[in-house]
């Protein structure tokens, strides 16, 4: 005849306690009202056009000091390999001009409501921290800090993390190990659908660990092999409005385009007069887009036939440095659809 041995009084207050104030793995982490308790407000992003409401920025700063007059005629523009800068403009940068063109951005987007979070110092020798797009991407319930491909550009993450930090904003994962991926490779078609570039930019180690996190919060991801040396598809494929989207169709696969058109997606074409900064644009609304000031009529026609306004600004001055406005800019919380 078995015996169970009677339960002490420490065990009996420790079941107690535990019945009482027990765990709590719901609501979810992502749900809105618990981050509201615990993280200040609700973050991270389930779309691309969802109401923008904070994002994290760099103004341009005097990490230009490092560039020179030093050319580099087989790439383009200037650079110096061993001390980790380049500059693809044909000129040399204008600090005053990036930072007008800068305040011009972050104007338009504190007059539509967004919360500007600003990254602060960049990391040291590192020119290209303006264009923090590359180094955190948003999902379902807060952000993951990417690990930038190009040496010349590794170390922006931490200035990143602790400007997340920060902010409050939760970090719910970093990529790590050999794997790299940029922001600019990846993009939220809606809810339960993210698309990423495969290239040298986000290499298969990196798109597994994004792919890992986003599983979590119910998000499947489309990988794209980028053609050649392409990185990122923010040249190439950008949402506009919940079923409509900018795309340079030479610059996508096949299979992804038919996806796109399957699923009944509007899609504006780049017309050829334009450049990749014609579509690196940003949404701050659905249907509601800041894009240069020099795209063509062509294109402007095909986005004002697609109910799309457009807040034009100019921003030659950064893109000259290689990014535009959507890489200038790293969303961290949106309205979902």
């Amino acid at each position: 005849m078995s015996h169970t041995p009677a339960m002490s009084e420490h065990e009996f207050r420790e079941n107690e306690f535990f019945r009482i104030f027990g765990s709590h793995p719901e609501p979810a982490f992502h749900e809105p009202d618990e981050q509201s308790e615990v993280w200040g407000q609700p973050w991270g992003c389930t779309t691309d056009i969802g109401r923008l409401r904070a994002v994290l920025m760099h103004r341009p700063g005097n990490e230009l000091d490092v560039v020179e007059n030093k050319p580099m005629p087989d790439v383009g523009g200037f650079g110096d390999p061993e001390k980790g800068w380049y500059w693809m403009g044909k000129t040399m940068p204008d600090l005053a001009a990036m930072q007008r063109a800068h305040d011009a951005l972050t104007s338009v987007l504190t007059a539509e409501g967004v919360k500007i979070h600003y990254v602060g110092e960049a990391a040291p020798g590192r020119m290209k921290q303006v264009f923090c797009r590359d180094s955190v991407i948003s999902v379902k319930g807060g952000a993951i800090v990417t690990r930038l491909a190009r040496k010349v550009r590794r170390g922006e993450e931490l200035p990143v993390t602790r400007a997340l930090a920060a902010a409050g904003c939760p970090i719910l994962g970093t990529v790590h190990g050999a794997g790299v991926f940029e922001g600019g490779g990846f993009a939220l078609i809606d809810e339960k659908t993210a698309v990423c570039a495969l290239s040298i930019a986000c290499n298969e180690v990196g798109v597994s660990q994004v792919e890992s996190i986003l599983a979590s919060v119910g998000v499947t991801l489309i990988k794209l092999p980028m053609p050649g040396y392409r990185i990122h598809i923010d040249g190439s494929f950008m949402m506009v409005d919940v079923d409509t989207a900018i795309v340079n169709t030479n610059e996508l696969p096949y299979f992804f385009i038919e996806y796109l058109k399957k699923r009944g997606m509007k899609l504006i074409d780049l017309p050829p007069e334009d450049n990749a900064f014609s579509l690196n644009c940003l949404a701050v609304a659905p249907g509601r887009v800041i894009m240069h000031e020099t795209v063509s009529p062509r294109l402007a026609e095909r986005m004002d036939a697609a109910g799309i306004t457009v807040i034009p600004i100019d921003y030659a001055a950064v893109e000259l440095g290689g990014g535009g406005i959507h890489c200038s800019t790293g969303p961290l919380a949106r309205d979902p659809i």
